[in-house]
């Protein structure tokens, strides 16, 4: 009887090593892939903070854009009716 449970204690303490074994394999790939999401999200908001300030550059562009139209029209109106007024003249 003593040597079937100094067989099982063994057979236990071999399982056990090979779920702490699975384990440390599993810990180890789960702290590398961090890594590599960690790694990944800052190159992400790098780029999107690069994107943001082009957006933002874009957007004043129109912003100016739409001030200085009335402006542009204007001018363009003016540049036609002196055209058409030099045609009808000559």
């Amino acid at each position: 009887m003593a040597t079937d449970v100094e067989t099982e204690f063994r057979d236990l303490k071999r399982r056990v090593g090979v779920i702490e074994n699975s384990f440390m394999f599993l810990t180890q790939h789960m702290k590398a892939f961090h890594k590599d999401l960690l790694a990944f999200q800052a190159r992400t908001e790098q780029r999107l903070g690069k994107l943001d300030g082009r957006l933002d550059m874009v957007e004043r562009r129109i912003r100016d854009l739409r001030e200085d139209m009335p402006g542009i029209v204007r001018d363009a109106r003016r540049k036609r009716r002196r055209k058409v007024k030099a045609r009808s003249t000559a």
